[in-house]
């Protein structure tokens, strides 16, 4: 009897474990719920506001968001399965999508607020379309 009450009290223990895990493992749609929600207010920064200023401004604010959000991300106890290919396509494609955006926003477009925000959806697109999909399938 001791073997089935050692068996059940292992399969007690690593249920725990699991429901502890699937309960902290949200934090990766937050981060990508707030990375979505920072190119709203980056990318219009960047393309409507020039001169020195503005670039000053919107690189350290950019900074300070990015460390922010390492930081965040660097002190979670639990990853998700395949995080780290996840979240380099995301951040790949936000690059992507975000050097596309700028080099528009910058010859061909500037000034242009219509542009501006939808370069800035654009660039949220990646982090909130994942997000969504990570929500959905918790």
């Amino acid at each position: 009897m001791s073997e089935r009450a050692d068996a059940a009290a292992a399969l007690k223990g690593m249920a725990r474990i699991e429901a502890t895990a699937r309960g902290r493992s949200g934090w990766h749609t937050r981060y990508l719920w707030l990375f979505a929600a920072w190119q709203l207010v980056l990318v219009p920064a960047v393309l409507l506001w020039h001169g020195p200023r503005g670039t000053i401004v919107s690189t350290l604010a950019n900074a300070l968001v990015v460390v922010g959000l390492s930081v965040f991300a660097v002190r979670q106890p639990v990853v998700p399965r395949g995080y780290a290919g996840r979240h380099l396509r995301v951040i790949g494609a936000w690059a992507v999508t975000y050097a596309l955006a700028l080099a528009l926003g910058l010859t061909a477009f500037v000034d242009s607020v219509a542009f501006a925000a939808a370069a800035a959806l654009a660039c949220a697109l990646p982090a909130g379309f994942t997000a969504w999909r990570e929500a959905r399938s918790a």
